[in-house]
């Protein structure tokens, strides 16, 4: 059974499309603290990608992503 915190450990790349069309990763870190509360530090990565296909194999290549970690938005 899965906790109601598991879907932020899952996604920690999470890719978007800017207004100039171009993709960014960015990659958030989640930590509770004492009362069992998320805690989302986020990183946006300076590297632009044409598509998000591109930007998936750069987080794959780069920090070690696997399938199923990436979230779109």
């Amino acid at each position: 059974m899965r906790g109601p915190h598991d879907k932020n450990r899952r996604r920690p790349y999470l890719i978007t499309k800017d207004d100039e069309g171009q993709f960014r990763i960015t990659i958030r870190s989640t930590r509770f603290n004492s009362w069992n509360y998320p805690l989302v530090t986020s990183s946006l990565q300076p590297e632009l990608f044409r598509s998000a296909i591109a930007a998936r194999a750069h987080a794959k290549r780069e920090f070690g992503a696997e399938p199923g970690q990436f979230a779109s938005k």
